[in-house]
């Protein structure tokens, strides 16, 4: 059933609707830990190539991509005009290492007002659960960040093991978005089907996180494990928190997107009188 009064999927958005979020957010996440911690020029370029992937595959789904300019004429009431006015920042703050212009922190400030605009675009859509709910907001840039430091962690085992701070930026992350997802998930109360497939993708959600969570915490020992042991689990916990996320963002857009529906709370009957 795609129209009734029950609860319906929605059609608009699909896998490519939810490749820029997922490309988008981590994209994003990984330019703020390289401006935030440091990182070679090519890791933020990494960054900026995923937020690209992610901008490219929305422009694939538009049925006339040559109207995508049409996206920049709404500034003043659509934040995907604003997540398009910001991108250009993005990539810009992602270059400037490569071009020897060094930002220092400042560096992180587009690619979180990139993550802000992606959370508030899920936010606008006011027919469908389990993205109008205001937590989904901080949810998506805690996301994203765990995902942008799983992704540093990752690339920066082939040079070595990161130092303390990083590692503690990331497990702040890790925590942010572990809080959310359950008071975020229990204002869904009212969206039964979401929930089916948002628990589903919740359980690896979870565990994405928690193991992670666990890494940061063994590698801020003292003493640190061994060179080799402490690479291997700077590894998994990177490329752990940043899978888990992406399958909560594509589970989130294309199979928890139902529509609250409409009801007919009281029917009306012919003769006879209403209750007050």
């Amino acid at each position: 059933m795609t129209y009734g009064p029950n609860p319906w999927h929605q059609t608009n958005w699909d896998w490519r609707a939810a490749a820029n979020f997922m490309g988008g957010g981590a994209g994003a996440g990984l330019i703020a830990f390289a401006a935030l911690f440091g990182a070679p020029a090519w890791v933020s370029l990494a960054g900026a190539a995923l937020v690209g992937l992610g901008l490219l595959a929305v422009w694939f789904e538009i049925g006339r991509p040559l109207r995508a300019i049409n996206v920049l004429k709404n500034p003043n009431t659509s934040w995907m005009t604003r997540e398009a006015m910001v991108a250009p920042f993005v990539f810009a703050a992602a270059a400037a290492p490569w071009f020897g212009v060094p930002l220092g922190a400042a560096g992180a400030v587009p690619a979180l007002a990139y993550l802000y605009c992606q959370g508030r675009i899920l936010n606008a859509a006011r027919g469908i659960p389990a993205w109008r709910e205001p937590l989904v907001v901080p949810l998506v840039i805690a996301t994203g960040l765990a995902e942008g430091g799983g992704l540093w962690l990752l690339f920066g085992a082939s040079a070595g093991a990161a130092p303390l701070a990083p590692w503690l930026g990331f497990a702040l992350a890790l925590i942010a978005r572990l809080a959310l997802w359950p008071a975020w998930r229990r204002r869904l109360a009212s969206a039964p089907r979401a929930l089916v497939a948002i628990d589903a993708a919740g359980r690896w959600f979870k565990a994405a996180t928690l193991l992670p969570l666990a890494a940061a915490l063994v590698a801020a020992m003292a003493p640190p494990p061994s060179g080799a042991a402490l690479l291997a689990l700077q590894g998994a916990a990177g490329a752990l928190a940043f899978a888990g996320g992406l399958w909560f963002k594509f589970t989130l857009v294309t199979r928890g997107a139902y529509n609250q529906g409409f009801a007919i709370v009281h029917l009306p009957v012919r003769g006879v009188r209403r209750s007050r």
